[in-house]
């Protein structure tokens, strides 16, 4: 039997009457689609979010339970998180996939590049400014934050997710900022156990305000000093990051 997953099943749109036969325009088809879709996107989210352990094989009949729908759009949304690298295939079903180390080296290597490339295209290009509007916003936010500092917690990671993705669009290049916001997602899984103790909570806060404060003076050069310090100042760390957040999801997987 199926380990049951921490999500309220959503119940689908009752299907309109028709003969079966799906034709271009028919509501029918569109139905089965948008059902298809919303499948796919809640898994993925289910996926992305960490809330299925690795150790959980996601059933066809659990899942078509779990979110009102029959085996079909279950099994075509499986396949789609399987082309996307979500999910893999073992001998008896799918599992989430859990990027190796190896993979975590590349994937972190990546983010790094995209966070400083934010701030660097601007050093390059005095007409390349920040939008001021969305570093007041964070740094607004994240003094609240500083004020009253949350405690250990794993979804923590999503806070982080979209300070990154913030500065990043504050420096204008939308393209940099989507490839950012898909490289996050895609290490989301091993990040969040990033976030277990107070101490990591409290020094991503500090470091989000003083790499927003520089941007904000215009002191290109310090933000991007601190930026590379918060993200990783060396691949050493960026792995010994990784190592301890794969050894983090082992030890809490079946506990989230």
């Amino acid at each position: 039997m199926d380990t049951p997953m921490y999500t309220e099943a959503v119940p689908a749109p009752e299907a309109p009457p028709g003969d079966g036969v799906r034709r271009a325009g028919d509501p029918e088809a569109a139905t089965a689609t948008s059902r298809r879709d919303r499948v796919y996107a809640l898994l993925r989210e289910e996926v992305l979010s960490g809330r299925i352990a690795p150790r959980v094989r996601l059933g066809e009949v659990r899942l078509a339970e779990l979110f009102g729908v029959s085996r079909t759009p279950v099994r075509e949304a499986l396949a789609r998180l399987h082309s996307d690298g979500l999910v893999e295939r073992r001998e008896n079903g799918f599992y989430a996939t859990v990027p190796n180390l190896a993979e975590l080296r590349d994937l972190y290597e990546l983010r790094v590049t995209l966070e400083l490339r934010g701030i660097s295209r601007a050093m390059e290009d005095p007409s390349v400014r920040h939008d001021p509007g969305v570093l007041r916003a964070e740094l607004e936010r994240w003094e609240k934050l500083r004020a009253d500092v949350p405690g250990p917690d794993p979804s923590f990671v999503l806070l982080d997710e979209e300070f990154h993705a913030a500065v990043s669009r504050a420096s204008g290049n939308r393209a940099l900022t989507d490839s950012l916001v898909s490289v996050n997602r895609r290490i989301r899984r091993v990040r969040m156990y990033d976030f277990l103790t107070a101490d990591r909570i409290t020094s991503t806060v500090t470091e989000h305000i003083g790499i927003t404060e520089h941007l904000l003076a215009g002191e290109l050069d310090s933000a991007y000093r601190a930026m590379h310090e918060h993200v990783g100042a060396s691949m050493e760390v960026v792995l010994e990051r990784a190592r301890r957040a794969l050894t983090q999801m082992a030890l809490h997987s079946d506990a989230l």
